[in-house]
């Protein structure tokens, strides 16, 4: 469970799933493009790169080859295991 959280301390690495959550399944390119019009995030694609893959390590973002592509999409299951840790599904008591 650590790499989730390191996954989520970087600012960028949150502005990704966003973007993912927003629109899933999406190119680098078409990540790099969102993050620099959206967040001004001028970042290289071979950084973005770089950070998708902390996040399909820690199981937040599932990756899928077509042909020559490759689609990126948000995986919630970690996030979920953590809200369950602490957060009881009957609620606040």
């Amino acid at each position: 469970m650590g790499d989730i959280y390191k996954a989520l301390a970087d600012p960028t690495r949150r502005k990704i799933l966003d973007e993912l959550t927003d629109r899933n399944g999406q190119t680098l390119f078409e990540i790099c493009a969102r993050l620099g019009a959206k967040h001004q995030i001028a970042s290289t694609r071979q950084a973005v790169s770089q950070h998708l893959d902390v996040l399909e390590a820690a199981g937040l973002v599932e990756v899928r080859r077509e042909g020559r592509y490759k689609f990126h999409f948000i995986d919630p299951g970690p996030l979920r295991q953590i809200a369950e840790r602490w957060i009881p599904s009957e609620g606040p008591p």
